[in-house]
């Protein structure tokens, strides 16, 4: 379990009360109704690096920035809100990931946040496989500061072949660049294992566990059924997994302990050097709130402290080439 040194608490005090005050006046409830066991800890109160390897943050939907379709999300997330939960939560740095949901293929939104807050935000865009200048498009997203990968959608809502050419074009201006490739795949493993697998030179980050997770509760009746395959997708050395909203996958209340016997599975099939915590804020909004997607990783026993540092911190920053400042 991480220290938490009363000097550092202190240190942080005035911090904390801001941003409970700033999180308070935003109105989504990140925060909201955590149970009084998880008491928050401030950033820089912990010894080590703690980066969420996903994150999404949004305006208002407006005429002026229209959202695409509107999810079961709090009706605003902005950068300085996400900041101000993470600072609640001790967590020092996220790679944000524009929310395809709200803005598809446009990351504008994201570059103004990462401007505004570039010690801890790095930034990931969904690129479009249909865009048969989709490489162009990645050779320019390498240019904008901060950008450390892209990211594809291959659910079975997308109805997109494993041999689509468009992802062919993607993977190959991602080598290029010295871009990861995220890619969401849940409920169609088989087929992101292929994609996978014909693009050896390609580094993969598979997102979510790879495992279907909901966008309210409950957890599905089998929450795991697909992890023999994810298990066996940790063959792959050109792919690291994101350990992110696992919590949703929980049948139990916070701190949700049923989570850790399947999860040691993937720590031990794909070692933690190749896990990558995190929350997957905002999509988890309706099933745990900031606080409880944070806590019981920082404070299970069923991890050791230099195992809980490149889970939560270690394995991103390896990962993405990027740490926050």
């Amino acid at each position: 379990m991480t220290d938490r040194s009363t000097a550092g608490r202190l240190t942080d005090r005035r911090s904390v009360l801001q941003a409970a005050a700033a999180l308070a006046a935003a109105g989504p409830p990140l925060l909201r109704g955590a149970p009084a066991a998880a008491q928050p800890q401030a950033r820089g109160a912990s010894a080590m690096t703690i980066i969420d390897s996903q994150v999404h943050a949004y305006a208002a939907n407006t005429p002026e920035r229209p959202w695409y379709r509107v999810p079961n999300w709090p009706p605003h997330v902005t950068g300085d809100e996400m900041v101000a939960a993470m600072d609640q939560v001790g967590v020092d740095g996220a790679i944000y990931i524009s929310p395809f949901s709200m803005y598809r293929y446009d990351a504008s939104y994201a570059v103004e946040v990462q401007r505004a807050h570039p010690d801890r935000f790095a930034l990931v865009k969904p690129v479009d496989p249909d865009d048969p200048a989709v490489a162009d498009v990645i050779a320019e997203w390498k240019k904008v500061p901060g950008t450390v990968g892209i990211r594809i959608m291959l659910t079975p809502e997308a109805n997109r072949a494993p041999d689509d050419p468009g992802l062919d074009r993607i993977a190959r201006a991602a080598e290029q660049h010295d871009f990861p490739v995220n890619v969401l795949f849940w409920g169609n493993v088989d087929n992101g294992m292929k994609l996978i697998d014909r693009n050896p030179n390609t580094r993969f980050i598979v997102d979510h566990l790879g495992l279907l997770q909901p966008r309210v509760p409950p957890a599905p009746e089998h929450p795991w059924a697909d992890l023999p395959k994810i298990v066996e997708l940790a063959k792959r050395p050109n792919a690291v997994i994101k350990v992110s909203g696992a919590c949703t996958l929980s049948k139990q209340p916070y701190p949700f302990n049923d989570i850790w016997d399947p999860l040691a599975r993937v720590f031990d099939a794909w070692g933690f050097e190749r896990c990558l915590w995190g929350t997957d804020w905002t999509r988890a909004f309706a099933v745990v709130n900031y606080e409880q997607a944070v806590e019981p990783f920082r404070l299970t026993d069923r991890l050791g402290d230099s195992d809980r540092a490149m889970l939560m911190g270690g394995a991103t920053a390896k990962a993405y080439n990027w740490s926050p400042k």
